[in-house]
Formats: structure tokens, sequence, C-alpha cells
């Protein structure tokens, strides 16, 4: 095995440069982004509850845009008149990794979010205005620089410039990168290859940019580089001052463009927080090119839980690059709340099914089955004489809210029932966390949110999101290779330490 593993890196030598232990998996190293919002040099800390608000209100948003849209579109002609718009402060929930950019005796380091329910890389390059980017500093402080040295502007006959802009008709492409009349004509951008493709548009939850794409070379962890690397380089943003590493299922993504023996299938295990920057001890694990076997003998020394459960994979032939799954069931306590149907499956329009998103922070419902589940919750609570805090649920946007002690006992388990008989059990803390709060003191509230649902009018699009705080606590794979995702219990800091000291 680790003679056929050698040739193939060989082989891939030109493009990626790899020390051969990593057939087993490169790591790298994930920061979450509540060490930089204050609390450290004598800054106050940001409170629980602001946190709490402004998670809430990016994961409605980010929802919504998924289900209006979700992905790349082509720039409007000018801004919508009249139009307000109101974007939250960052809320200290995401996780960042580093990429350096340039070539190598140039290279600049770049932090970007992990996303999983985007497929675009890219990053801000100077010249660079964010507006509405007030209160959402990058995280380590870094500035933008220009397009780093060595890269180019990828050429409209890219194949990668047609997937950036697949809302796009090729006519449309090649008119906007000034291709000749006859390729238009032909719809055909063959002949133009000298011409730069286009600028795109990229839309998120609640923000924007515009930006070319480019070609050069990028290393990851210090031990990977490709040379002809795909990003994006904006120069203008709304609401988005930090790049983003898309992990979606497109070409332009992040794992699509490394060797296939990282590309198939990679997990992370997200460190537990609960909002406070002091529980962060150790890095998030990032794994690429996680190995079946050796994901599979790390119970023991990862923490309890075990092996993987799995869930297929849902096709989307609207929005193919996202992460969908089938959520069959919520169970809260003894009681087993059927979904509704439209999370079981996607429909031909790309409708249906719960995307598993990394840069979502909260796990968004459809209406009909989050009112049902807040129901047995409530009623689990009041059995259990819980008291309802209704300032901390105006507070934070997620309800229902109760006093809440951190010794109290009575707090209904949850779980979610995923086709394939797969059960995620989640930690109390995923779904129920206590905090002090303005005027209630001790609180605690349901870490659930309503996605509203697919008769309302908001669009196509999945009808749930599984956020990255209820996936705290587990290692989450994604096996593109096996059409698949799991789920695996584990602390993730002694999986952090068990991989470093490979």
């Amino acid at each position: 095995m680790r003679i056929l593993c050698l040739v193939a890196l060989l082989a891939l030598g030109f493009l990626l440069l790899l020390p051969r232990r990593q057939c087993h998996g490169l790591l790298v190293p994930l920061t979450n982004t509540l060490s930089s919002l204050g609390g450290g040099n004598g800054t106050t800390p940001v409170p629980v509850h602001h946190l709490l608000r402004s998670s809430s209100l990016r994961s409605a948003a980010r929802h919504r845009r998924h289900r209006a849209r979700g992905g790349l579109l082509r720039p409007p002609p000018r801004p919508p008149a009249h139009r307000q718009l109101s974007l939250p402060l960052s809320p200290g929930s995401d996780y960042t990794l580093s990429l350096s950019v340039g070539s190598a005796s140039a290279a600049a380091p770049v932090p970007l979010f992990l996303d999983t329910g985007s497929d675009l890389v890219w990053f801000p390059c100077a010249p660079f205005t964010c507006m509405l980017c007030e209160g959402k500093p990058a995280p380590g402080g870094s500035a933008p620089r220009p397009p780093p040295p060595g890269s180019r502007r990828v050429p409209c006959a890219s194949p990668l410039c047609s997937a950036a802009h697949a809302s796009a008709p090729p006519s449309d492409l090649c008119a906007a990168a000034g291709c000749p009349l006859e390729d238009i004509e032909t719809a055909s951008c063959g002949a133009a290859s000298h011409h730069p493709c286009p600028l795109l548009y990229y839309a998120y939850g609640d923000g924007s940019l515009v930006a070319h794409l480019r070609r050069g070379r990028v290393g990851l962890a210090a031990s990977v580089a490709v040379e002809n690397f795909t990003f994006a380089c904006a120069h203008t943003a709304l609401g988005e001052p930090v790049g983003v590493a898309g992990f979606g299922r497109g070409p332009l993504s992040l794992p699509a463009q490394l060797s296939p023996s990282l590309s198939g299938r990679f997990s992370y295990c997200l460190v537990s927080h609960s909002f406070r920057a002091d529980r962060i001890i150790r890095p998030s694990p990032l794994i690429l090119g996680r190995s079946p076997d050796d994901a599979a003998g790390l119970g023991a020394t990862a923490g309890a839980g075990g092996g993987f459960v799995y869930t297929p994979l849902l096709h989307n032939p609207r929005h193919p690059y996202f992460y969908s799954v089938a959520l069959e069931a919520v169970s809260v306590g003894a009681t087993r709340i059927p979904a509704r149907p439209e999370l079981g499956r996607v429909d031909r329009a790309g409708n249906g099914g719960m995307v598993v998103d990394s840069g979502t922070t909260f796990t968004m419902l459809p209406s009909e089955t989050y009112a049902r589940v807040a129901e047995a919750f409530a009623r689990a609570m009041a059995a259990a004489g819980f008291a309802r805090a209704g300032r901390a649920e105006a507070q934070t946007g997620l309800r229902p809210c109760y006093r809440y002690a951190a010794a109290d006992r009575g707090v209904p388990p949850l779980a979610l029932h995923f086709r394939g008989n797969a059960t995620v059990a989640l930690p109390r803390r995923n779904y129920f966390m206590g905090f002090r709060s303005e005027g209630d003191g001790g609180v605690g509230c349901l870490m659930l949110m309503d996605g509203g649902d697919a008769s309302s009018g908001d669009g196509d699009g999945p009808a749930g999101t599984l956020g990255n705080f209820q996936q705290q606590g587990f290692e989450v794979v994604y096996d593109v290779d096996a059409g698949r995702v799991g789920f695996a219990r584990r602390r993730c800091t002694d999986l952090w330490d068990s991989l470093s000291r490979r």
C-alpha cells in the first residue's frame, strides 16, 4: 500500500509537494474567531447574549440566501433603489484556516473562513473596499495585499471560468469578456482564450463580493503547494471583509483542486466553546485525505463515541455543491417527532434536504418541524419546573429560554435521526447552552432556529441547515468518494493532540 501511495505522489509531483506520511491525511489547524473578539490584553469581552444575537441573525440570513438562490449570480446592473441593509456584527462562531499565497519566495499567509456551504476560494486583494464591514475585523489583523506575484487572470475559455459563471449562458459570458462576435453567435469562448474571464458576483447570507478569477501558487499547512490553483481576487465586497475557503462539491472548491489522495475525503472536529474564548485551548483539527482505516481506530485515543454513523448524500441537481442529507426525525426525550417530508428528499428543482454547513452557526428547521420540537422541549422543561426567561429570548433571538443554572437537572435529551439509521445524540451544550443574561441572571436557551417553510415564497433550496454549533464535539467526515457524511463523538482537543504528534 505504501508503494502505491508513493507512486501516486511522484506522478503528481509537478502539481503537489507532499511528505509521504500524508497518505494518512493532512492535518490543518482551524482557529475559532472567538479568540479575536476581546477578553485578552485588557480588552472587554463581548457579552454572550450579543454573540448569540448576531449569530442567530446571520444564521437566519444565510439560510434564507441558500433557499432563495444558493450560489453564483451575475452582478445586477445597479443596486436596488431605496433598499436598506442591516448586517450583524461578526458572530465569533466561525472557523478559519490559513493559506500561503504567491511564489515560494514571497508567499504571504491569508486567513480564510472554512465553509462547506460554498464552492469558491476567495480573498481580498488591494486595493480593497468593503462596505458595511464595521465591527468585522479580519482574523489575525491581516490587511489585503495586491494580487499575488506570479498569478495571472484565468482566460475566458477555461472550464473553471464557465463553472464560476454557471448561471449565465455562454453568449453572455463571452459578451462580458469582450469576446469576438463570432464567438457570441456560436455560444463558444473557444476561439477567445486570450480574453480574461469576466468579473463574477458571489453572494452569501449577509454579504457579497465582486471578483476576478486568478491562477497561481497556493500553499497549505506548510507542506502542500498547488502551482495552478484557481482562486478569486476580490476588490469590492459588501459585509464580507474576510476571505472564504469553499469546501463544497464544485470544481473551484479547495478540496477539488488538491490531489486525488486529499480531495475525496476530509473531516473536521470542532472544539466545543459555548461562546467562551477561554474554552478554546487547542485548534480544531481539519484532516484532508482522511483515511477510513485511520479514522476507524481513533475511538479509544480521541474520546468516547467510537466509530462513525453514516448517512448518504442526496444529489441536488440545481445546487450540486451542497452536502445535502435526509433528516427523518428529531427526538426530544422519549418523544420522536417526524421531520417534514421535504427534509428527506431533494427534487429536480433543487428543493429540500438538510445541508451540512460549517459556515452557519445554528441549525435551521422548517417552521412546522421546529414548532413541534420547541413545543415538546417546552413541555419537558415545564414538567421539570423551569421558568421561561422572556428577556433572554428578546436579547438573543433564540427560544424558548429558561432560568437555568449549570447544576440544574431535568433538561431533556435531544437527538437527530438521519437516513441510514444514523442517530446523532447531541451533547446538552450543543442544543441547550447556559449563560448570564442581563436582567434574567443565569439562563439557558434552545439552540435551534425556525428556518421558515417552502410554501412561504422564500424560494427554493435546502429545507434545513445543520449548523456548526450542533457539530461541536463530533468528528464530521465528508466522504465524497463514497457519497456519504459521517458523525462520531470525539474529544476534539485529544484528537488534535493525537494527530499532531504523528
